[in-house]
Formats: structure tokens, C-alpha cells, sequence
């Protein structure tokens, strides 16, 4: 079903975004690979070891005309853009009577309008095709909050609301969009946790274990797959919020 479709991730040089770009290439698909500053060549061979095309395209999502050119470009060189999973984000931690205007702006740049910038360029695509998924990176923090993260909680709040109003506008053309929200994932991000603040963590969730990159790029196939799932969020968090 998504043999030959052509997939943009954002924020897919490592972490949960390199999974889901690693995901959607086993299922057959060409993969456009943004990343902000670096990645490893290592996993574009990953990726076309599959027998896809891989894409690497440097650039900043909160960057309007960057991801103006980005998806004229992609367009003009594949043809289509069929999936779009809005992965890009970032973090800067701080309580709220401690946080700068600096460390609010720029997280809610990268996260929050870093994905309405790609929505909003590739929606004309995808209307035009009558066709598409458009799948955003949310957080359990965005629905229930988190100390120390205000900017961040925000940000995925947004995405929440940014996602069920994408939904409602584009479903005429066949256009989906839903939102993933992760619970406590292993990544880069989340190792630099202390060890005593990962136990609590841990011992909130019922099923009693971090969850894998690999939990939420499963989530993110399935959601390209179904295109009667439109407006959602999918908590894939081992049962932290329910």
C-alpha cells in the first residue's frame, strides 16, 4: 500500500525520527530526509539499502522560506509528496520563573511553527493530489503538562490543536492528519535524565518500561496506512495517560 509513495521526515537524523524515515523505507517508500545539522551517512546507506531513494536535505523547519524551496524542490524531483511526519523538535528546559524569552521563542520556532511552516507549504501539494498523510510529532506533555517544561508543553499543546484544525480543513481532498503523542521514549533526550528522575518516571507507567523508537515509527506506518483515521492523537506511552 505505500510501495513507491514518497515520505518527508523532518528531524530524521537520529532518534525517533531516524526510525520512522527507517520505517517507511522497509515499506518501500522514497524518503526525503531533513535534518537540521548534521547526519550520519551511515544511515542514509541504512535507508537505501531498503532499495529507495534517500533525499538528505539540511535546513531549519522554522525557517519559512527554506521549507518554501524545500518542498518546490522535492516536488519537482519526485513527483508527488504523499506522506509528511513532522518530527523536528527540540527542547530547552527551564521553570517558568526562570525561563528566558529566548528558550520559549526558540522551541516554539522549531516545534510548533516549524511544523505549521511544512503543513502549509505541502498542503497545496496534497490538494492538488486529492491525496496525502500528514502525520505530527506531539507529546503526553502536551496534553498533561510537565515542570520545568512550559515551552515544550505548549509547543505540543499547539500541535494538538494545530492537528485536529489541519484535519477538518483538508479531509474534503482525502488529506489526513493526526498526531502522535510519545510518552517517556528512549532517546539522546531523555538519557541525559537523571537516574532517580528515570525510576519515577518509569513507575508512573503501567506497563513498567521506556518505550522504543521503533514503538512510535509502528504508530506512524500505521497511521500513513489507514486514511479513514483523520483528527487524532495516538497516545503511544505504555499507558501513562488514559
Amino acid at each position: 500500500m505505500l510501495k513507491g509513495k514518497n515520505v518527508i521526515v523532518t528531524g530524521a537524523a537520529k532518534g525517533i525520527g531516524k526510525a520512522i524515515a527507517l520505517a517507511f523505507a522497509r515499506e518501500g517508500c522514497n524518503i526525503v530526509l531533513n535534518y537540521h545539522s548534521h547526519v550520519d551517512e551511515e544511515v542514509i546507506r541504512e535507508i537505501e539499502a531498503c532499495e529507495v531513494t534517500c533525499k538528505p536535505v539540511q535546513g531549519d523547519v522554522s525557517d519559512f522560506s527554506f521549507v518554501s524551496d524545500m518542498i518546490k524542490e522535492v516536488k519537482n524531483e519526485l513527483g508527488s509528496i504523499d506522506v509528511l511526519v513532522n518530527n523536528a523538535g527540540i527542547t530547552k528546559d527551564m521553570l517558568l520563573m526562570r525561563m528566558t524569552e529566548e528558550q520559549f521563542d526558540d522551541v516554539i520556532n522549531t516545534n510548533l511553527k516549524g511544523t505549521f511552516n511544512m503543513i502549509r507549504h505541502v498542503s497545496g501539494v496534497m490538494l492538488k493530489q486529492k491525496s496525502g498523510a500528514i502525520i505530527n510529532m506531539a507529546s503526553v506533555v502536551g496534553i498533561n503538562g510537565n515542570i520545568g517544561q512550559t515551552n515544550y508543553a505548549a509547543s505540543k499543546a499547539g500541535i494538538i490543536g494545530l492537528t485536529k484544525s489541519t484535519a477538518k480543513e483538508l479531509a474534503s481532498r482525502g488529506i489526513t492528519c493526526n498526531a502522535i503523542a510519545p510518552g517517556f521514549v528512549e532517546t539522546d533526550m531523555t538519557a541525559v535524565l537523571k537516574e532517580n528522575v528515570q525510576e519515577a518516571i518509569l513507575s508512573a507507567i503501567p506497563l513498567k518500561r521506556a518505550g522504543k523508537v521503533d514503538d512510535i515509527a509502528r504508530a506512524a506506518v500505521f497511521l500513513a496506512k489507514n486514511d479513514y483515521i483523520t483528527g487524532q492523537v495516538l497516545n503511544v506511552d505504555g499507558g501513562m495517560v488514559m
